[in-house]
């Protein structure tokens, strides 16, 4: 019996139709790219300090004094979150006494900002957290939308892929757009921050269901040579270019509903996508719906200038094909089913996590970094450019563990070696942040291929899938390490340089797929580094024609 890929083999590779489905799929990611990240402009922080009453009877003197001095990041500025208690200088106000001169302001009481905050409008006119105050003893509400959209993010990735098999490719994909743009639209008219928090949980759902759906779709409708550059080069870098836009919308619109206004906007223009994208002819077949597959590819032969063949499926080719869908079905506890699977599993699973902690963490803590926060954020996007076309080049020249290792050793360096730079060469410390981004994206974007090439058929989905999550793990994971900057500007890149050089250093004991045909069974998966092959795999292997990229 034919498989697909044979069966279509008269369409060509890259025809007008290939070409059409390349860059429209590609093109509906660029929404999820300024998605995944608006929050970095949402809830940006500006400079803030405790509100004084108009009623406060002061004189401009303790006005300016009215804030004790603290230091915050290693610079010496007004406090954010404390203020003299006001009482005590309306007393000293009225009695004619001048501050630092006749009253010792290190041994006034303090109290909290009971009036609330003025803040610099600098940076932003508005975000939630200056509409909501989420600042001081509710800082914690930042990171915890944060870790809550990613959370929704978890979710959508673990149903999206049951929901496109049960339902198909095309319907979910629109379906979980329209749940992506719905719902931050009605985000504009929050009311509270509970309300925007829930809502983006639900916008997390549709976020990653879009982008997952949309891989698998051009996966399945693209030849075998245009699949890796579809999934490195294609929705990497439309990803990429929908990331470098948010700070581009940001720069221009300040209130942060209008913003999310401008965000949602192209969104609503993929809608025409629909009469233009077809369903996967794979899933249609699997479904035994063999003529509105037929109607699909015939449609595509027409778009490439190509006559079809008179018949496409014969009566046996069909019985062959729905016998084929009936596999042996597999559990989550097969990827544990053995030692050598098990430690491949775990390592695999800390791999997917502590990169995604690298890559979320360099992301969000822009805002943080010196310079225009704007210009930090667009560096942070065009970096990812260059790490997928070398992430493309390593995947098809050099073996997968030295090519996600080394890049990973060099993102993780990179950003430990963040705290020996002098605090005044703040140009070097920026290049540094971008130069860890570029390596830990790198080794991001390859983890897809090369999870894929280690576990056989039968769990090679639900192991992509597993440590996919695990990844959303370490992105919910990944806001509170930003947040620990608020203690000590370091510490956020002491952590995630120490654990990116660890899981660095843990790839180079995972087996090496580079060159090696697919496995089939649980017997020819690779075995961990140090263990002993089975006689009966390394016959296998012998024998196997290997499958090029």
């Amino acid at each position: 019996m034919r498989d697909y890929d044979e069966l279509i083999s008269f369409l060509g590779e890259w025809g007008p139709f290939q070409r059409l489905i390349f860059f429209l799929l590609s093109a509906s990611i660029v929404p999820n790219g300024f998605t995944g990240l608006s929050i970095v402009f949402l809830a940006g922080a500006p400079e803030h300090r405790c509100r004084l009453p108009p009623s406060a009877n002061l004189s401009r003197e303790w006005l300016n004094a009215s804030i004790p001095r603290e230091v915050q990041g290693g610079r010496e500025g007004p406090s954010r979150c404390r203020r003299y208690r006001l009482e005590s200088l309306a007393n000293f106000s009225a009695l004619g006494l001048q501050p630092g001169r006749d009253v010792d302001l290190s041994q006034l009481e303090q109290e909290k900002c009971l009036d609330g905050w003025e803040y610099s409008r600098e940076l932003y006119l508005s975000t939630i957290v200056t509409e909501w105050n989420l600042v001081c003893e509710d800082d914690w509400k930042t990171p915890l939308t944060t870790s809550l959209f990613f959370v929704g993010v978890l979710i959508g990735s673990f149903i999206s892929g049951q929901l496109s098999d049960r339902f198909g490719r095309k319907n979910i994909l629109f379906a979980t757009m329209a749940v992506q743009t719905g719902f931050s639209f009605v985000q504009i008219f929050s009311t509270s921050w509970e309300m925007f928090t829930v809502l983006f949980l639900i916008v997390g759902m549709g976020q990653i269901s879009n982008y997952v759906v949309a891989f698998i779709l051009g996966t399945e409708i693209l030849g075998k040579s245009v699949r890796i550059i579809f999934s490195t080069l294609g929705v990497c870098i439309f990803f990429a270019i929908g990331y470098m836009l948010l700070p581009l919308f940001a720069y221009f619109i300040r209130d942060w509903r209008m913003l999310l206004l401008a965000l949602t906007v192209p969104g609503v223009l993929c809608v025409p996508l629909w009469w233009v994208i077809p369903e996967s002819p794979r899933w249609l077949i699997s479904q035994g719906r063999f003529k509105e597959a037929e109607i699909i590819i015939r449609k595509a032969a027409k778009t490439n200038g190509i006559v079809a063949p008179a018949m496409l499926f014969d009566s046996t080719e069909m019985q062959d094909m729905k016998l084929q869908q009936q596999q042996q079905k597999a559990y989550i506890l097969d990827l544990f089913r053995t030692r050598n699977i098990a430690v491949i599993t775990v390592m695999s699973l800390l791999l997917w996590m502590l990169t995604s902690i690298g890559y979320f963490g360099l992301s969000l803590n822009t805002p943080n970094l010196h310079g225009n926060v704007f210009i930090n954020c667009f560096l942070s996007a065009i970096i990812e450019v260059p790490a997928y076309v070398i992430a493309w080049l390593l995947l098809r020249t050099l073996p997968r563990r030295y090519s996600i290792s080394g890049t990973l050793f060099l993102g993780g360096g990179v950003v430990l070696f963040i705290q020996l730079v002098p605090t005044d060469f703040h140009i070097l410390s920026v290049f540094l942040v971008m130069l860890g981004k570029f390596g830990i994206t790198s080794a991001f974007s390859m983890l897809y291929v090369y999870t894929s090439e280690i576990y056989p058929t039968i769990v090679r989905n639900m192991a992509v899938g597993a440590t996919s999550m695990s990844s959303r793990v370490g992105s919910i994971i990944a806001p509170y390490f930003v947040y620990l900057g608020a203690y000590d500007r370091y510490l956020p890149y002491i952590l995630m340089g120490s654990l990116t050089v660890l899981i660095g250093i843990l790839t180079l004991f995972l087996p090496e797929s580079y060159g090696n045909p697919l496995p089939e069974t649980f017997d020819q998966m690779l075995k961990v580094k140090g263990s002993i092959s089975s006689p009966h795999y390394t016959k296998q292997m012998s024998i196997l024609q290997i499958t090029p990229l």
